[in-house]
């Protein structure tokens, strides 16, 4: 009996003079290097669904628009680069007639209101290789008119119109900007966020 108690002090004592154990980390609060509920996500590349090809097609796309200090972008897996308006006629003529991008064809011209300004953007095609790449350019609401493409590419005439007859933007140098959707006299630009559609009657 006396034994145990003995061992009891020791065990008493040792304990005593061990070093304090350190208290459990506390856990991070959200946000902080976490991806829990509410964590600040860095920003997204813009460039992640490029394939390596899309890649190379947009390094090389930069260096032939270099002068007019091209920003790098994507629009879904399309290489895309973005430029001063007024740069736009220049930058066009060099995208089709440069043999390392060739765009010889467009695809399509699309103009898109962000209350602020419009976003002008040709969807282009090289044939040989077949590439898909993407110009945009940003329009303020204060300054609506773009040069026009159709010297460049033909196609770019009805596609002009449309955005002239929805958007009221303006091509400079475009020979005929008669409506090609709306009737002549139509009010207001349909294709802006502003457009009453509520108060549209048809006759």
């Amino acid at each position: 009996m006396a034994a145990d108690e003995e061992n009891v002090e020791e065990t008493q004592t040792e304990e005593s003079t061990a070093s304090p154990k350190k208290p459990a980390a506390a856990p991070a609060p959200a946000g902080h290097g976490t991806a829990g509920h509410g964590a600040e996500q860095p920003p997204a590349d813009p460039l992640a669904a490029l394939t390596a090809a899309g890649r190379e097609l947009l390094d090389v796309y930069l260096e032939v628009l270099d002068e007019f200090d091209p920003q790098a972008g994507a629009l879904d897996d399309i290489p895309q680069v973005s430029i001063e308006k007024q740069h736009v006629l220049r930058a066009c003529q060099l995208i089709k007639e440069d043999p390392r991008i060739a765009a010889k064809m467009l695809l399509c011209l699309s103009c898109v209101d962000y209350t602020e300004y419009f976003q002008v953007v040709y969807i282009l095609q090289s044939l040989e290789p077949e590439r898909t790449l993407a110009l945009r350019i940003d329009v303020p609401y204060s300054d609506a008119s773009v040069p026009s493409v159709t010297p460049v590419w033909r196609a770019a005439n009805w596609y002009e119109r449309e955005a002239h007859d929805l958007f009221g933007v303006d091509f400079d140098g475009h020979s005929d900007l008669t409506p090609l959707i709306l009737y002549e006299g139509f009010e207001g630009f349909p294709g802006r966020r502003e457009f009453p559609f509520n108060e549209y009657q048809e006759f």
